[in-house]
């Protein structure tokens, strides 16, 4: 009688909203692509990774700016803008 009980959450452990989602890469590896990202942008493709610096850095910080930021996600975002006007001025 005992056999099947708690067979269900066994089988599916995140079903019950103990664990975030595990579909993509958590928030502080988003930030450190992102600063990476960044910093490449100053020497090689710019008008490519500044973009891509500014998107990594907001999905880092949760896409909102309230609340407690993470401090590679704000640096991603911040040099990630740099980079792309930097690019911009370059290219005119």
């Amino acid at each position: 009688m005992m056999a099947g009980f708690g067979q269900g959450t066994r089988r599916y452990p995140r079903s019950r909203g103990r664990m975030g989602s595990r579909t993509g890469p958590d928030r502080a590896t988003l930030g450190i692509i992102g600063v990476i990202c960044a910093v490449a942008g100053f020497f090689v493709l710019g008008i490519v990774l500044g973009p891509a610096a500014i998107v990594c850095g907001w999905l880092a910080m949760g896409r909102t700016w309230a609340g407690t930021r993470s401090v590679p996600a704000l640096i991603a975002v911040v040099l990630g803008a740099i980079d792309t006007l930097l690019a911009i001025l370059w290219l005119v």
